[in-house]
């Protein structure tokens, strides 16, 4: 699984982080989104949840890979600058199974890279 932290500028400029996600522990902040998933496919309006993302990433985040694609949910929009962190955080299989039982479709099938750089960090 992937976890996608995305950002947009003023100007609209979209970057995203990608958090590779492998079975393992629990994760206590996935948890609390989790808890507020909806009981079927869809979007949930959550009021009172206080979320920092950076407690999602993991311990390294100088280790990635960086290149431009597109959102990942249609339309798919091209522009996006991604940053796919190297370290996973693990979640649990139990975790694993609340998503995929709630989106068992949520994969979008491997793009071709149409000429695209994949730049790796140093």
């Amino acid at each position: 699984m992937v976890l996608h932290l995305m950002h947009q500028t003023s100007e609209g400029k979209v970057a995203g982080v990608a958090v590779l996600l492998k079975a393992g522990a629990a994760n206590r902040a996935v948890q609390e989104i989790w808890d507020h998933m909806p009981p079927i496919e869809g979007q949930n309006l959550v009021s009172a949840l206080d979320l920092n993302p950076a407690v999602m990433l993991p311990g390294n985040t100088t280790d990635y890979y960086l290149y431009q694609g597109s959102v990942t949910a249609p339309p798919c929009t091209e522009g996006v600058t991604w940053f796919v962190l190297k370290t996973p955080i693990t979640v649990s299989p139990e975790q694993i199974d609340a998503f995929a039982k709630l989106y068992p479709d949520d994969v979008r099938p491997l793009q071709p890279l149409n000429g695209r750089i994949v730049q790796e960090s140093r």
